[in-house]
């Protein structure tokens, strides 16, 4: 490296563990120290701070103007899926189906069905009271052996959440990774689905027999906020999950037919923001019936979306932001060199990007927009296949969670572990899902 490549590297780095020290240290929000971090980067890089600026809102307007509608959208619809009962009803009729001997399969199924349009944090807080309930129903033994029982109904629904969340669209991690490569959505999703299903069998029912014995739990942190209403019918909550993964998939893969490619309906179809809104529009009526115009359950249904769309979109915003600077400062530029250079495989070198920024930060959907900030140039360079690079950063970006992920304190709180048990448990399942996942990206290399 020359000095002015050291110079970025180190950059680089300041900025991110000045962001990092003051989000764990500080206690600080994501928003600001991802800013703080951002301005760092660029002013120890050399750039003018007018220009800095510019790429921090630059940065913001992407993320937010690309992703944001997606984000709102989706948790709008988790909102109405969760209030209206929707969710707990099919999953309460699956366990019902299938009995104790296939629960922790069902578990993962209903987890990875139900997760798809949600974001981690609200399919967690929707499914596991379920999952905890039906475990407490189906376990009758006593002590260790019902921890541990309770624990292989649990932990599949977490591979299964842990899974869509890295791996499939339109899940909106995965999701912003496609508009940011220029990945095929169509394609990516056909991936997504082949590496995710084998990665959550060996992530939840089978990593659950070895990792949950001897586990005590302490009594979850569990609470109701389901309005009083009668849950809608099962098939049609089945539908409002189903919705927009349908139409995606149908106007993406419809567009590979011959002559069909560019038709109107068929590309507003594959339109993320158009499946979302058509299904929120759906799901007010399908899942509320006439108790849809009560001031209540609006109520209700806005104020659990917006008071979580902020939190998410300030955290994503200011992740662009920093994402942004990195690339105006050259660092992808440097990346692209560096894989020319020393023959690393660009798959390898986007799931290892992510993995540092998820390690430092904690998010993972900011080791997403971070990572695939700084891809492009790689992908370019290298011909490799960028739906592919979307899923190595995705299986990066759920790398060991620990103490700077908000999404490990809640699935403390949520299942009833210790600290040292969530490691063994839930850092362990997301560390399975990371490495699985790029394995088999790796496979899916030499065959597609």
């Amino acid at each position: 490296m020359i000095g002015s490549d050291m110079r970025l590297v180190i950059a680089a780095v300041s900025g991110i563990l000045l962001a990092v020290l003051m989000i764990v240290r500080g206690r600080l929000h994501p928003f600001i120290g991802l800013l703080c971090g951002a301005f760092t980067v660029g002013l120890l890089a050399g750039l003018p701070l007018p220009d800095v600026a510019k790429a921090v809102q630059k940065g913001v307007g992407d993320i937010v103007g690309g992703t944001g509608l997606v984000v709102a959208l989706g948790l709008s619809l988790g909102a109405m899926l969760h209030l209206s009962g929707a969710a707990a009803s099919l999953a309460k009729g699956a366990l019902r189906l299938t009995g104790a001997r296939a629960a922790p399969w069902a578990t993962l199924g209903i987890a990875i069905v139900v997760g798809l349009p949600l974001f981690f944090e609200t399919g967690l807080v929707l499914l596991l009271p379920i999952v905890v309930a039906a475990a407490e129903e189906m376990t009758g033994k006593d002590g260790a052996a019902r921890d541990a029982a309770k624990l292989r109904l649990i932990m599949p629904a977490l591979a299964g959440l842990g899974v869509v969340h890295a791996l499939v669209p339109p899940h909106p991690g995965p999701l912003l990774a496609v508009e940011a490569l220029g990945a095929n959505l169509g394609l990516t999703m056909v991936y997504g689905i082949l590496i995710a299903i084998p990665t959550a069998i060996i992530a939840g029912p089978l990593l659950a027999m070895v990792t949950t014995r001897g586990v005590r739990l302490a009594s979850p942190i569990i609470t109701d906020t389901g309005l009083s209403i009668a849950p809608p019918k099962r098939r049609l909550s089945l539908l409002i999950v189903l919705l927009p993964v349908m139409m995606i998939a149908t106007g993406e893969l419809g567009q590979m037919v011959p002559g069909m490619k560019g038709t109107a309906w068929l590309v507003a179809a594959s339109n993320p923001v158009i499946a979302l809104l058509l299904t929120n529009l759906l799901a007010l009526p399908l899942l509320f019936g006439r108790r849809l115009r009560e001031e209540a359950i609006q109520h209700a249904v806005w104020h659990e979306t917006m008071g979580a769309a902020g939190a998410i979109l300030l955290a994503i915003g200011a992740g662009g932001a920093l994402k942004q600077v990195l690339v105006t400062a050259g660092l992808s530029d440097l990346l692209a060199r560096t894989v020319l250079m020393y023959a690393i495989s660009p798959l390898l070198l986007g799931w290892l990007v992510a993995v540092a920024i998820r390690l430092a930060a904690g998010s993972a959907t900011v080791a997403t927009i971070t990572a695939v900030g700084i891809m492009p140039g790689v992908v370019a360079s290298s011909g490799v296949s960028p739906e592919l690079v979307v899923l190595a950063i995705g299986a990066g970006s759920v790398f060991f969670s620990h103490v700077n992920d908000p999404g490990f304190w809640l699935v403390k709180s949520y299942v009833g572990t210790s600290t040292a048990d969530t490691f063994r448990t839930w850092s362990l399942l997301e560390t399975t899902i990371s490495v699985v996942g790029l394995g088999l990206v790796m496979v899916l290399s030499h065959v597609v």
